[in-house]
C-alpha cells in the first residue's frame, strides 16, 4: 500500500537548488571573495601606512595624520562599489586580521575602528540610500572625531594654539582626500566589470 506526501518543494529535496537559492548563494560568495580580495590588498597598503605613521608620531606628530586618510580608503572601496550592508567593516575586519600577526592584535580594533566610520552614515540609513555626500559625512565626522580621540596619545591640548588648529585641519583634509580617492578607486573598477555579482542589483 503506498501512501502520497503531496507535492515537494524542489528546493527542499537534499542534494538540489532551486534556481534562486543558487543565485543568493553566488552573490554571497562574491560579496565575501570581494570584501577579502579588498581586505588582503588594503592590509598592504595599511602596513606600509602604520610603519610611516609611527615613525611620525615619534619624529612630526602633527604631520603623522596627513595620512589618517589612508586607513579610510579600504571601507570606502569596498562601500562604493559594492553598496552593501557592512562591507566596510568587513573590509576593516579582514585587513586587521591580516595586519595582526605582523603588528599586534590590536590592529583588528584599528582598522575596525577607521571603517566604523564610512559606514556609518549609511547604517543611520539602514543601507537604504547610498549618495555620494554621505561618503564625505562619515569622512568630516572622523576627521573631527580622531583629533579629539587621540589627543591623549599626541599630547595635543600642549600644543599652541597655532599647531592644534592645524592638526584638525590636517586631519580633516586627509580624511577627505581619502574618501576622494576611495571613491575613484571604486568608480573605476565597477567600470571594469569588478564585483559585478557582488553588487546590488538596483545600482
Amino acid at each position: 500500500m503506498s501512501g502520497y506526501a503531496g507535492p515537494e518543494d524542489p528546493g527542499s529535496v537534499a542534494g538540489t537548488r532551486t534556481p534562486a537559492r543558487r543565485g543568493m548563494n553566488s552573490v554571497s560568495t562574491a560579496y565575501l571573495l570581494t570584501c577579502a580580495a579588498i581586505g588582503v590588498a588594503a592590509s598592504i597598503v595599511l602596513g606600509g601606512a602604520w610603519v610611516l605613521s609611527s615613525v611620525l608620531f615619534v619624529t612630526l606628530p602633527v604631520v603623522s595624520v596627513a595620512i589618517a586618510g589612508v586607513w579610510l580608503m579600504p571601507a570606502v572601496v569596498a562601500l562604493r562599489l559594492l553598496r552593501r550592508p557592512f562591507a566596510g567593516l568587513l573590509v576593516g575586519l579582514i585587513s586587521g586580521l591580516v595586519l595582526a600577526p605582523f603588528f599586534t592584535i590590536g590592529a583588528v580594533g584599528t582598522t575596525l575602528w577607521w571603517a566604523l566610520f564610512p559606514e556609518l552614515p549609511f547604517l543611520v540609513t539602514l543601507y537604504r540610500r547610498w549618495y555620494t555626500w554621505m561618503h564625505y559625512a562619515g569622512a568630516v565626522v572622523v576627521g573631527v572625531a580622531y583629533p579629539i580621540f587621540a589627543a591623549a596619545s599626541f599630547d595635543l591640548w600642549t600644543f599652541p594654539l597655532a599647531l592644534q588648529i592645524a592638526f584638525f585641519a590636517l586631519t580633516l583634509a586627509s580624511c577627505l582626500g581619502g574618501t576622494w580617492l576611495g571613491i575613484v578607486i571604486a568608480d573605476r573598477l565597477r567600470r571594469t566589470g569588478v564585483a559585478r555579482l557582488a553588487r546590488r542589483r538596483d545600482v
